[in-house]
């Protein structure tokens, strides 16, 4: 498997998949999982920077580059303005999640030709002062 198979199996398309579900599901998922809003903007900040670099190397084309980097600056206002807290909460009360949504089903679409695919079981790192 080369370094960019692994990268999008183990790190960026289940990360999508959370983003891209419909808000029922995130919410059950955040709820199961105890999910905070930080570790959610973190990951998916880490996972989008693997994407980025597969994206310079011919992996994804120049239409996902700029949903991927729209999903980062998001994630980014998201750190900047300290919404912390649970994730489910901020599904509620953030439309930068309903955009973040949009951009992610249109990448999954891109590459699996869907936007629908189950949630991980991993739970994503916490981080202790959110």
């Amino acid at each position: 498997m080369s370094p960019e198979s692994d990268y999008w199996e183990r790190w960026i398309a289940p990360l999508l998949a959370v983003l891209a579900a419909d808000p029922p599901g995130q919410m059950a998922w955040s709820r199961k999982h105890q999910v905070r809003t930080a570790a959610v903007a973190e990951e998916v900040k880490f996972s989008l920077r693997l994407a980025g670099g597969m994206t310079d190397r011919g992996h994804f084309g120049p239409a996902v580059l700029q949903d991927i980097k729209t999903i980062s600056q998001f994630c980014d206002d998201v750190v900047q303005r300290g919404d912390f807290g649970h994730w489910e909460d901020a599904l509620q009360d953030d439309p930068a999640w309903e955009e973040i949504r949009t951009l992610a089903r249109r990448i999954l679409i891109d590459r699996l030709g869907t936007w629908d695919q189950p949630l991980p079981r991993r739970v994503l790192p916490q981080r202790n002062d959110d």
